[in-house]
Formats: structure tokens, sequence, C-alpha cells
């Protein structure tokens, strides 16, 4: 513990600032309305922009990177939940971690457990504004959306972007600086923009899956 203190001590102070941080985090998130989950890390207090009739659940053992100092990728800013209009809503599993991440709901974007999300990554499930002129002149808020869903165990690298109506199957990973505008079957890696198949994840060993050692369920 203490060679693990002397050698990294980036580490410690984000520790202890986010320990000395947690009354005030925990309150701003009694004020939106969102209970303070069990094994929670907040590194930073997230942009939450919870619409009052819309609904935001996250699962336990959620891990939150806001500030830069806590990864050395940096994230350009605090990680954004947003449900943009009643009826919205936004789920995210357990044991899952993000970096600097949004994740924009105007109808649905459910994120399963174990999930990793790079980076400065961006999950939105609409366009936000329409793409012919005379809508945006009608409502420049009426941008089409349809849901997205992010199955457990997927791994998206830093600096992506996952676009309305996509489905990332379990255990896929999305490589770095790619746009996912398409579904990904289970346990393919895709990379690009836009982004394609470029290999299969690894098989998990077979005394893995027999014994069960990765968690289920998210438990």
């Amino acid at each position: 513990m203490l060679t693990n203190t002397i050698d990294t001590p980036w580490k410690t102070a984000n520790h202890v600032r986010r320990l000395l941080a947690y009354p005030s985090i925990r309150i701003r998130f009694a004020w939106h309305g969102l209970a303070w989950g069990r094994g929670w890390r907040i590194f930073g207090m997230p942009i939450i922009q919870r619409h009052r009739h819309s609904t935001m659940q996250l699962g336990d053992y959620l891990e939150l990177r806001s500030w830069m100092t806590t990864n050395p990728l940096a994230p350009y800013h605090p990680v954004v939940l947003s449900t943009r209009q009643a009826g919205a809503c936004l789920t995210i599993g357990r044991h899952c971690g993000l970096t600097g991440v949004t994740v924009v709901a105007a109808e649905r974007v459910d994120i399963g457990s174990r999930v990793l999300l790079g980076a400065n990554t961006v999950i939105t499930d609409t366009d936000f504004h329409p793409l012919t002129p005379w809508e945006r002149q009608q409502d420049i808020l009426n941008g089409r959306h349809a849901p997205v869903v992010i199955e457990d165990d997927v791994f998206v690298g830093m600096n992506s972007l996952i676009l309305k109506g996509v489905r990332l199957g379990q255990g896929c990973v999305v490589g770095a600086g790619s746009v996912v505008a398409k579904d990904v079957p289970p346990g393919v890696i895709v990379a690009g923009n836009p982004a394609r198949r470029v290999g299969r994840a690894t098989r998990l060993p077979e005394h893995v899956r027999q014994n069960g050692l990765l968690l289920k369920n998210g438990k």
C-alpha cells in the first residue's frame, strides 16, 4: 500500500480528492433525483441533465471519471448524462466505467453490465436537429431518434461516436475513434469511419467459462 502510494502519487491525490468531494457530489445527485449506488467511485461531478419526467437509472459499482487528472487520456470535459425530454430513458448496468463520456437519450439508451466506455466517447440516440432546412425552421430540436442498446461486456475505445439505432452485441469491441452507425454482432471487433469489422474478440478460455470466473449479470 505504502509502495503504491509512493510510486503513483497522482492516484493517491485523486482518491483523496474524490473522498473530500463526496458530500457535495452526493447532495447534487440527490437534487437530480438519483439514489447513490453501492460501490460507486465518482471522480468529479458529472454534468447531469435529467428531465423530471424521464428515467435515469445507474447501476452499482459505477465508476465515472470527470477530472482530467484521473486518466492519462485526459477527458475533455466531465461525464455528461442527459435525458432530453419526457419519457426518455437512460440506464447503465453494474460494474461500468466511463471517462469523460457523453450519453444522450431523447428516447432510450440502455447500457449493460461490465461495459467500458473510453475517454470522450459520445453515445446518442438522436440526430438533435432535422436534416432539411425546412424542418429546422419549423422545429430546430426535432431531430430523428432511435434507441441505442449496448449489451454486456462491451468495450468502446476513446473518441468513438455511437449513433442512433445502433445495437452493440455482447462482448464486442469498438476501436478508438470509430463512428458506429450500424449494429455490431456479439464478439466482433470494429474500427474506422464508418466502423467496419476488423476481427473477432478472443474467445474466453474454457476454464473461465466453466468456472464462471467472469461476473454474471453484473453480480
